[in-house]
């Protein structure tokens, strides 16, 4: 007689998942394309055996995933469409596992730097570069009369620059998702810093050595001095140990 624990089955799928795996086969094999419309609510729940209250949720999860834009009416912008742009979705899932706290300090510099590394590194090798907005918020910088926190906001959004300007949605997605964990350590690592001032000044002149490689072409000493510049501050900050 078998005196073996007998194995749990595994949780039947929630039924709005039903539609999500749906659409993700029909991407997958090529029978939905960007701009192509759903079937009407009604048709998914009778193909698929779910009620429409399933396919309504599954939409929603779609359109905030960034993967589906829905319109009422009639019409050629009625109904959801499948849209090209889920680095959105991308985006704001991301700020929500950074707002739960779903991930380390350390990972998240871990992230960064293997992110902007790839971004300063395909932006020196370009040969129709446009490094416009970094410098302009690097301008913005020099202002005299900014506070800790709103020099540090201008620091976060020229590394949202920069990826951007790096052309990979993929990457500035990800880095737009992460902006809120990376605003919320640096502006708790500026409450310890002991001259701020001096660190301020610092930080001016290694954005702008950073910019500087870029636009020479030098990608060895751009993704050098994006390392130092981001552990330099983890470290200076005393936040956690600097990452390698």
């Amino acid at each position: 007689m078998d005196q073996s624990t007998p194995t749990s089955a595994p949780p039947p799928a929630r039924a709005w998942q039903l539609v999500l795996e749906s659409v993700e086969a029909d991407l997958l094999e090529g029978r939905l394309q960007p701009g192509d419309r759903l079937p009407p609510e009604r048709e998914l729940a009778t193909t698929l055996g779910v009620g429409r209250s399933s396919v309504r949720e599954a939409l929603r999860v779609l359109e905030v995933m960034g993967l589906i834009r829905t319109g009422t009416g009639s019409g050629p912008s009625s109904g959801a469409i499948i849209i090209a742009t889920p680095q959105g979705g991308m985006s704001a899932l991301l700020r929500l596992q950074v707002a739960a706290q779903g991930f380390p300090l350390d990972d998240v510099v871990r992230t960064r730097l293997v992110l902007e590394s790839a971004v300063v590194d395909t932006l020196a090798a370009a040969t129709d570069r446009d490094t416009a907005s970094a410098h302009a918020v690097v301008d913005a910088m020099d202002a005299a009369d900014l506070t800790p926190g709103e020099f540090l906001s201008l620091d976060a959004q020229l590394h949202l620059a920069l990826a951007e300007a790096s052309g990979n949605v993929v990457i500035a997605a990800m880095m737009a998702g992460l902006r809120t964990a990376i605003e919320s350590y640096v502006q708790a690592g500026a409450e310890v810093v002991a001259d701020w001032d001096a660190t301020a000044s610092r930080l001016r002149s290694e954005h702008r050595a950073i910019l500087d490689a870029v636009d020479a072409g030098d990608s060895r000493r751009a993704r050098t001095l994006v390392h130092d510049h981001i552990t330099g501050y983890y470290a200076e900050a005393g936040l956690a140990r600097a990452t390698d």
